[in-house]
């Protein structure tokens, strides 16, 4: 799927699921399953990971996250699922390039090569399966149009998609986690009251980010330690909340940055650049289909 008319006819068949999920009373929707699939036909998943992101587009980065959540548990012996989440509204962005149906095409693009660099990653590790469908986690593609966090979490709980009680991961950079426990995002209280329910049942898995904005990784350690600590209980914080999130390692000093802004910059001024930003389908849509050439 790497020609100027696949991407447009994937690009229509996204636009048109998008059309009926906004004119819809739901605010949670599966749009696809790679491989198609439904939650009900395939084996019940142990757990549920969640890369929820804007996806604007999807890069290297984002592949890392998901893949190395995904081989962590591959030796369960119950299947987990990946969710990959747009959100159609924004807590703190406005709706910007590309277009949704634009993300949504990337988002199925980025999911194939996501699964067959998976397959590539267990062979190396030793897992002689990994060619086999049934050794690879089924991917799926949803919207929702809540903003927040804890209640897209509760949205996807709602919906009846997956089996019940399932365990969500979702898989988040610091900066995230730093905006999920601030109390200024939970009105009228503004207490970290309402996200019990979601740390009781669910779970985090952290990107670390140490740099100049959110400090050294002994500052994002301490940031949970804290936590546990009891630091947060004045705000409504849990000390049990830290077993229930899970930091783990980032980008490597010296590794080149990536992100979906260099990735829209390189679109504009230096393609090249994009090998290095996006997976390879992605990179061909994006230099094919120009999404944010009028930006």
């Amino acid at each position: 799927m790497s020609t100027p008319a696949a991407f447009q006819s994937l690009k229509a068949q996204y636009g048109s699921t998008l059309h009926h999920f906004i004119t819809a009373s739901r605010t949670f929707d599966l749009c696809a399953s790679i491989p198609p699939s439904t939650p009900s036909s395939s084996p019940a998943p142990s757990r549920l990971y969640v890369l929820d992101s804007s996806f604007n587009p999807p890069t290297l980065a984002h592949r890392r996250i998901a893949c190395s959540a995904l081989r962590e548990f591959q030796d369960s012996s119950r299947p987990v699922r990946l969710l990959l989440l747009l959100a159609t509204q924004n807590a703190d962005k406005p709706a910007k390039p590309a277009s949704f149906e634009d993300r949504l095409a990337m988002m199925d693009l980025f999911a194939r090569d996501l699964r067959a660099h998976l397959a590539t990653l267990l062979r190396e590790d030793g897992h002689h399966d990994a060619n086999e469908e049934s050794a690879l986690p089924v991917i799926d593609i949803g919207v929702t149009k809540l903003p927040y966090f804890i209640d897209k979490a509760a949205a996807i709980d709602a919906a009846g998609v997956y089996p019940s009680a399932l365990e969500q991961v979702h898989l988040t950079g610091y900066d995230t986690l730093i905006r999920i426990l601030d109390p200024k995002y939970y009105p009228p209280t503004h207490t970290l009251q309402p996200l019990v329910p979601f740390l009781t049942h669910h779970r985090l898995r952290v990107t670390m980010r140490p740099d100049s904005e959110w400090g050294s990784r002994r500052d994002q350690e301490e940031f949970l330690r804290r936590l546990a600590q009891g630091g947060r209980e004045s705000e409504g914080g849990r000390r049990e909340w830290a077993q229930r999130i899970q930091l783990v390692e980032g980008r490597q000093p010296g590794d080149p940055p990536i992100s979906s802004t260099l990735a829209r910059q390189a679109c504009l001024s230096h393609p090249e650049d994009l090998d290095r930003l996006v997976p390879g389908p992605v990179r061909q849509f994006l230099l094919t289909q120009h999404p944010y050439s009028g930006n």
